[in-house]
């Protein structure tokens, strides 16, 4: 039996050159991470390599899947995922890309600032500490950058990386925000989800990581996504102004 206080919530499209390899490089960390597949119609049989695993005895009771009917965005993927964990017994939830652009051996750091350092929500952060981006073409890096200062400069929240996607939330976080109140699918979802936790009243930490675009498969980055998250965030500003957000249990 491999018990875990801990589940990484990994969402995947067309995904199979990276699906075993970071499964694997989860479950090779010292400290024992369950992982929940979401997986989202993937054409090119991602789920059919999970399912493979998951009959495997060394990944029983540890490996996880939901399989969705086609492409049904990134938010609405967590979300699934965010309520699978709290009808079970973690008390820390992960998110994390399949690509390794998120370095696996970085769970314990953002598993350890809530845990151990007493944070609610943990970031694994391009921006605190400088520009931490290998192998992006600039136009991307400027993208992402100042889309996260944008952020910053409108809705007043500290966090350097906004649209991070690498994330630890301990369980009572996610208890709190309104799940079904989460609008945005796309990177604005990401953005929603911190400056709901910062306007509840949650403790977050930025650990910062190195990002590295992917070696393999295709980016499912768009100009949608960003568009969503640009406007969306005048919306944040006016409900941070306006809405009544929960308190802390």
């Amino acid at each position: 039996m491999n018990a875990s206080d801990s589940i990484v919530i990994i969402p995947t499209y067309n995904e199979r050159e990276n699906i075993e390899k970071i499964i694997k490089a989860v479950f090779g960390l010292e400290k024992c991470f369950h992982i929940l597949i979401i997986d989202d119609g993937s054409p090119d049989g991602t789920a059919g390599i999970v399912k493979g695993l998951m009959a495997q005895q060394e990944y029983a009771d540890r490996l996880f899947i939901i399989e969705r009917s086609g492409k049904q965005g990134l938010g609405t993927a967590y979300i699934t995922g965010f309520k699978w964990a709290l009808e079970r017994d973690y008390q820390y939830i992960f998110e994390m890309d399949a690509d390794f652009s998120h370095d696996p051996n970085d769970l314990p750091r953002l598993y350890s600032a809530c845990a151990d350092e007493g944070y609610d929500v943990a970031i694994g952060s391009r921006y605190v500490s400088g520009v931490n981006v290998v192998n992006w073409p600039i136009g991307r890096v400027l993208m992402s950058y100042f889309a996260s200062k944008y952020v910053r400069v409108v809705t007043g929240f500290k966090v350097h990386d906004t649209t991070a996607g690498f994330k630890c939330y301990k369980r009572r976080v996610l208890q709190t925000i309104e799940l079904d109140k989460i609008r945005f699918k796309g990177y604005g979802f990401q953005i929603e989800m911190k400056f709901t936790a910062y306007k509840i009243g949650f403790k977050i930490k930025e650990v910062p990581v190195i990002f590295v675009n992917r070696r393999e498969g295709v980016s499912k980055m768009s100009g949608g996504i960003f568009g969503e998250a640009f406007f969306g965030v005048m919306r944040l500003r006016w409900d941070g102004w306006t809405r009544k957000y929960p308190k802390i249990g």
